[in-house]
């Protein structure tokens, strides 16, 4: 059983329709996308008691949640009470993305590295803590809030207001009762993702995601408008460095502090000139991520899944396509505000036939015998190739193909990359 919505449902509900162990899939809530993979079943993630009733008729061999939100208030605690298998992280185990100052406060413990941080509690501390920093600041709000609790402040005066939009609730809509802030670290930010059985971690792959809705990295944060993996993004030391400075030390110090991690650690860093620093901590897939990196995975993903929740990760290993993948995701006009939804969308079998590349619903749903859009992020076109530029160029090909009124993407996913590239970096 699969529990999410999204484009990375979507992506992770294609890996397991691959495992040959899958019989029997169903996706709750689902999208028009998912629903040619799993029996799709209406049902809020977030709502643990209709949760556990479905998994309790449905008896499946292992349940995994894709969104946040159900493992911070303890879906897996309350499967497993029930005797039933999930992955994903114990609903103390998912403070490290669910509680920014427990996270915060715990890589500190276990000196791992981080930006120089307060965890205030009221605006007046804030503002007070402000004095600390020099130059940009990092206000963050303490709890979830999809990718939209993080203001880079240039000026104080643009801190204050932060500080006093988030504690009155009027920047996200309710009151944070701690706030953050933090030194602005200067870098490339990476998303690496790994699994943990509690003791073991096994490295999926590294990618780059863009959170601002403009080209150049311009404008509002959304969920994510794109991301790409490459075998350059990440050189196999710095791999290795990473996962035994800062991925293994996290999952020993979550045993070592009595909640083991168990599931999907994304780790969110920056790329600094003194090495390696962890921005966040994320407890399942990302997306879009998890778009760009499922289509490159050759092993079978529900085995790996379940050698995570029995405990033998360390008999496990990841096989993937060489070379790179890219997702471009196709959002509703005026997204990351206000959009229109019930649109429908054209091209959807000609963009899935291009060889190479995966359509991944977001938000769409089957309304008739149309497919319309049914949220911001409406789909993500995802690609392997033996190249970014390649991996690129076909997602571009089939994106081109679809279209709903207001359709927006943008045009520069991995552009970076490609100058880095170009020029040998």
């Amino acid at each position: 059983m699969l529990l999410g919505g999204g484009g990375r449902e979507h992506a992770l509900a294609s890996a397991l329709r691959r495992s040959a162990r899958v019989g029997d899939l169903v996706c709750a809530p689902g999208n028009a996308g998912i629903a040619h993979l799993a029996r799709c079943v209406p049902l809020d993630p977030s709502d643990l008691d209709s949760a556990v009733q479905l998994a309790a008729r449905e008896q499946p061999a292992l349940t995994v949640i894709g969104p946040e939100a159900p493992l911070a208030l303890g879906l897996v605690d309350a499967l497993g009470r029930r005797g039933l298998r999930a992955f994903g992280p114990t609903q103390a185990a998912a403070q490290l993305e669910w509680s920014k100052a427990f996270s915060k406060r715990f890589m500190q413990r276990h000196q791992i590295p981080t930006a120089n941080y307060a965890v205030c509690t009221s605006a007046a501390e804030a503002r007070d803590a402000l004095a600390l920093f020099s130059g940009t600041v990092v206000i963050k709000a303490n709890g979830l809030h999809a990718g939209k609790g993080v203001l880079i402040c240039r000026t104080r005066e643009e801190a204050e207001a932060a500080i006093a939009g988030l504690f009155s609730g009027a920047l996200l809509g309710r009151a944070e009762t701690h706030v953050l802030l933090e030194e602005f670290l200067e870098g490339e930010e990476l998303s690496f993702l790994l699994v943990s059985d509690g003791k073991h971690v096994a490295p999926l792959l590294a990618a780059q995601d863009h959170k601002r809705i403009g080209e150049g990295d311009t404008g509002l944060n959304t969920g994510g408008m794109g991301a790409y993996t490459a075998d350059t993004l990440l050189a196999p030391g710095m791999r290795d460095w990473i996962l035994h400075h800062i991925a293994q030390p996290t999952v020993d110090g979550m045993a070592a502090e009595g909640t083991p991690f168990v599931g999907v650690l994304f780790l969110g860093l920056m790329m600094t000139a003194r090495g390696p620093v962890v921005l966040e901590y994320n407890t399942r897939f990302g997306d879009p991520e998890t778009q760009a990196i499922l289509p490159r995975l050759e092993s079978d993903l529900y085995e790996a899944l379940e050698a995570c929740v029995e405990g033998r990760l360390s008999d496990t290993e990841f096989r993937w396509k060489a070379g790179a993948s890219a997702c471009v995701v196709a959002a509703s006009g005026g997204y990351p505000g206000a959009f229109r939804t019930g649109l429908p969308i054209q091209g959807l079998p000609e963009a899935a036939s291009v060889p190479g590349v995966d359509i991944f619903h977001a938000g769409t749903a089957q309304v008739g015998d149309a497919v319309c859009t049914a949220g911001g992020r409406v789909l993500g076109a995802s690609a392997c190739g033996g190249t970014l530029a390649g991996a690129l160029a076909l997602a571009y090909s089939a994106l081109g193909k679809v279209q709903f009124a207001g359709m927006y993407f943008r045009r520069d996913i991995g552009a970076r990359a490609l100058v880095r590239n170009a020029h040998g970096g």
